[in-house]
């Protein structure tokens, strides 16, 4: 596995916990994260303050863990509709009222809680520090933003400022105790009581945000990052997204949106549909070359020891409900059976007069599988027919129907459809400006044996361009609702976001991206298809309400089977 995989993996955990730790605290049982960030439901929740977003690569569990918490007391001592009304509409007077009301609640622990207040207290600690550490204490904004914090959370937890800058933040605290000193009391003695609060929040925020602007345009060579400090100073970026709806470009790049769909009259577009295809994939590959992939297929999945016994049970356990099959007569109790009534004179003492209703349980479901065939997936392929394979054979043994499908591009760098749009005089925002080819490995009606052929030709790698997601999760989804099953489950495999240069050069950098959200989000409102994603060493939540994290890199193991069974048992 290599290092990013297992960090992708590694972070899925630790949010599932999180998540976990915020459900328990605030009661509310729809709260998850995506891409790091939590939701309630499909909607994004506002981001609160800046210490409660730790960084993966720089900070331990715990800080994870104090971040969840702080957000969990977020969600049940705040009003937030209170909060929205009172709340500056300049950005950096914003910024400073939210933390100052998160300082707050994180006041407000209940007694018999001392872990909150121990997990609270260390992720506070490895913010300062590590805002500290990056240089911003060195810039006269940075150390004022600093100071504040620092001097008003103090004073609301009672607890001591941060030891190691304690002579650092000496000086600005004791310039700022005439301007904010009565404000500042205020908060104490106030913290139980949001609106009294917020007054003296609002006075802080009002007074403090002017400093800062006149700060940051004094200007000082010294405290310019250097290339080494860059990356550090990013963690603590003073602007933030607190609704996830910005109006402008900098918010749409931060959230992922994409300003040329958001403000399209007719939402995504398609430059050109005339080069568009549907293929069964057995049709691309040579009969001879297809039978020496089925072979080395075959020869992978026997040398793994892959127990597809144990997984076409737990499948049928978990798709499979209970259906009437008739009655099993002759019982000692249940209800009379009347054709037995007769031996009742024959012989008085006959107790199995009885019959009782035969339940079985049958699998009224289909599987789809969407599998990624962008250029990217070429190293993982072989692990994924494997994959694929068992898990159709499985689910034959479960009696559920399956089908196999791909999606890639027709050609590089949009093909025909971009010398379309070129000859047409490069209308701007053009949509989707490549060749769209959707491949069918195998369909609901055919069984496992004779798609065995249509299932090796995903090893044919040469055929595997670049990646239009949206479009195929929607296709995939209209071919599952064209069967009569009554559950019906989509399952992505994919290994990173939707990438067409073309499009994406003649758009946005998120035109894709946005647009498979949108399409999973409408998928998902309307209840006809359950969609999973499955990221190959790669975190698909962002796009994926439901998703997993697999390991692919050297063999596909009865692990990876369980992973992806509880994900789907975890709806």
């Amino acid at each position: 596995m290599s290092l990013t995989q297992a960090a992708a993996r590694h972070q899925q955990k630790v949010e599932e916990l999180c998540a976990a730790s915020i459900r328990a605290l605030s009661g509310e049982v729809d709260l998850h994260f995506r891409g790091g960030r939590l939701y309630r439901g499909r909607r994004a929740l506002a981001l609160f303050a800046l210490h409660l977003h730790p960084s993966p690569e720089h900070d331990d569990f715990g800080s994870f863990r104090g971040a969840s918490d702080g957000m969990a007391l977020r969600l049940t001592r705040s009003d937030a509709g209170l909060h929205q009304s009172l709340c500056p509409a300049e950005p950096l007077a914003r910024l400073l009222f939210e933390l100052l009301e998160q300082i707050r609640v994180e006041a407000l622990v209940p007694a018999d809680m001392p872990g909150l207040v121990r997990n609270l207290h260390h992720r506070h600690a490895q913010w300062s520090l590590a805002f500290h550490h990056s240089g911003l204490t060195e810039t006269a904004k940075g150390l004022l933003l600093y100071t504040v914090v620092q001097v008003c959370r103090a004073r609301v937890t009672a607890r001591p400022v941060e030891e190691a800058t304690e002579g650092l933040i000496e000086a600005t605290r004791m310039a700022l105790a005439p301007v904010l000193g009565h404000d500042v009391a205020g908060l104490r003695r106030q913290h139980a009581d949001q609106a009294a609060y917020a007054r003296h929040a609002l006075a802080i925020a009002h007074a403090v945000a002017p400093m800062i602007h006149e700060a940051g345009g004094a200007g000082d060579d010294r405290n310019e990052p250097s290339d080494e400090e860059g990356d550090d100073r990013k963690l603590f970026s003073l602007w933030m997204d607190f609704e996830g709806d910005g109006d402008d470009a900098a918010a749409a790049a931060s959230s992922g949106n994409s300003r040329v769909l958001e403000e399209a009259d007719g939402g995504y577009r398609i430059f050109t549909t005339a080069y568009d295809q549907e293929v069964r994939a057995v049709t691309l590959v040579r009969a001879a070359l297809l039978r020496e992939y089925r072979d080395r297929l075959d020869r992978r999945i026997a040398g793994q020891g892959l127990n597809i016994a144990w997984l076409a049970r737990e499948l049928k356990a978990l798709l499979a409900v209970p259906a009437r099959n008739g009655w099993d007569g002759s019982r000692e109790e249940g209800v009379i059976d009347g054709r037995r009534l007769s031996q009742l004179i024959a012989s008085p003492t006959e107790r199995r007069l009885f019959r009782i209703e035969r339940q079985e349980p049958v699998a009224d479901c289909v599987v789809g599988f969407l599998i990624d065939c962008s250029g990217s997936m070429k190293e993982h392929i072989e692990s994924v027919a494997m994959l694929v394979d068992v898990f159709v054979r499985a689910l034959e043994q479960a009696g559920v129907a399956s089908e196999v499908l791909g999606f890639t591009t027709g050609a590089w760098n949009g093909g025909r459809a971009l010398r379309d749009w070129q000859r047409a005089g490069r209308p701007r925002h053009p949509g989707r400006l490549n060749e769209v080819c959707h491949r069918v490995f195998k369909d609901a009606d055919t069984p496992w044996r004779r798609a065995r052929p249509g299932i090796a030709a995903l090893l044919k790698s040469d055929l595997f361009r670049e990646g239009i997601d949206g479009e195929a999760v929607d296709w995939a989804c209209a071919r599952l609702e064209g069967c009569g099953e009554g559950r019906r489950l989509l399952i992505v495999v994919s290994d990173g976001s939707p990438m067409d240069s073309a499009t994406q050069l003649a758009n946005d950098a998120h035109y894709l991206d946005h647009h498979l959200r949108d399409v999973v989000a409408r998928r998902e409102q309307d209840g006809g298809v359950e969609i999973y994603g499955v990221g190959v060493g790669l975190d698909l939540s962002p796009y994926y309400r439901r998703s997993q994290v697999v390991d692919l890199s050297a063999s596909v193991r009865n692990e990876v089977f369980r992973e992806i069974v509880a994900m789907i048992a975890r709806e």
